[in-house]
């Protein structure tokens, strides 16, 4: 079975073709610019990776593009070899608690939820709506960030501002990365052969949110109404008190717009180096003695610490695993033996030879890093949310 993952963005579209049940990558490509002069793709497969030029004035000039180099690489003989489309669809809201296969009606819903991703859900929509015209004979699947979070309980996605906020607008706690933090579940139930899984998994990239997971279900999540609470991340703030956004507001002569702009993309990483959004670029400095971005990084470390002692305190210290994954968690060596070294009080250690010999781009990519007196097994897991979503495509089409 042939399975295509599918993220599509406001000018953007990234797709991996996988193949089931071996869960092999057979191809996957990235088409950027979508609209612009200067659009092009990229195509990764066999480990090679080729930059390309096109003329990509929408979705559906890429979905040609996509099919021409199934075709041409020979991924597929015909179109109906691609068995099932799943599509990552940012906000379910408290809709979808699971993936659902995708109908006028799942599209007119998502379309309706626009308000509360507005940058995100009309972008997965254009992209559905491309790939069912390209595909008509194709079932379609939507894979929800949210859905994994649906199993908090009212304590914790309510917020404590007036309720009619939350039954007249559904201002609420609806959590992100789910998708990741899922597979991250699975991944450890099947490490550990049991269901009942207790985890802190912590998804660390550009953008970054912890998962409380008991017992196999998310009980809680750093992420929020939106992806922009929780840790600080490349250039999203985090918590922060909301009083200063009338006050900046006022004293700097800021809009709202300008204000939730500076909060989204002008703040976290980059905001306290002044420089870096990337954290590769803020250790690079660090090694150089870049005050601004040793700053940066212990206020990044110190956040994420403090959820997961919370975490661990929210589980009664019966946690299974300690999960670092995604690109962050998964490669930044001596930044996961920093946070490990704040956490020994609560009996957690780090093993630093087993932890220095795991990353991407060295053999060893997933593993355990903690050492054998450390109360939690810390390991290092790589996410892979296409699998994902093409695991639960496979499964609704079978049905």
């Amino acid at each position: 079975m042939k399975i295509l993952s599918v993220n599509a963005g406001s000018s953007s579209l990234k797709f991996n073709c996988i193949e089931l049940p071996i869960g092999k990558e057979l191809i996957s490509g990235y088409f950027e610019k979508i609209g612009l002069s200067d659009s092009f793709y990229s195509i990764k497969i066999n480990g090679e990776k080729v930059k390309k030029q096109a003329s990509i004035t929408s979705h559906s000039d890429a979905i040609k593009y996509l099919i021409e180099e199934l075709f041409s690489n020979n991924i597929i003989k015909s179109l109906e070899e691609i068995d099932g489309v799943g599509h990552r669809i940012v906000h379910g809201g408290d809709k979808y608690s699971k993936s659902t296969l995708i109908d006028d009606e799942v599209i007119k819903t998502v379309e309706e939820l626009s308000p509360l991703a507005p940058l995100h859900n009309p972008a997965n929509i254009v992209g559905i709506k491309a790939f069912r015209e390209a595909m008509p004979n194709t079932p379609m699947v939507g894979v929800f960030d949210t859905a994994f979070h649906q199993t908090m309980k009212e304590k914790e996605y309510l917020y404590p501002v007036p309720m009619d906020w939350y039954t007249k607008y559904a201002v609420r706690k609806y959590g992100f990365h789910g998708t990741s933090h899922r597979y991250i579940t699975l991944k450890v139930q099947e490490m550990l052969g049991k269901k009942d899984v207790n985890i802190i998994s912590c998804h660390i990239g550009s953008g970054g949110s912890l998962c409380c997971i008991k017992n196999g279900e998310s009980i809680d999540t750093t992420m929020g109404f939106s992806p922009n609470s929780g840790i600080m991340m490349g250039t999203r703030c985090g918590d922060i008190d909301y009083s200063m956004i009338p006050y900046i507001m006022k004293n700097a002569h800021l809009s709202i717009e300008e204000v939730d702009n500076a909060l989204n993309k002008q703040s976290g990483l980059l905001a306290i180096s002044e420089e870096y959004s990337d954290h590769r670029d803020i250790e690079d400095e660090m090694a150089k003695g870049n005050e601004k971005c040793v700053l940066a990084n212990d206020m990044y470390i110190d956040r994420i610490v403090s959820y997961i002692a919370k975490y661990y305190v929210k589980l009664d210290g019966k946690v299974d695993a300690l999960v670092f994954t995604a690109g962050l968690g998964e490669n930044a060596r001596e930044f996961r033996e920093n946070i490990i070294n704040k956490l020994n009080s609560l009996g957690i250690y780090i093993d630093h030879e087993k932890n220095m010999k795991i990353a991407s781009y060295l053999d060893s990519h997933e593993g355990l890093i903690s050492s054998e007196e450390s109360k939690v097994p810390v390991y290092v897991i790589p996410t892979n949310e296409e699998l994902m979503i093409a695991l639960d495509t496979q499964e609704l089409i079978s049905k």
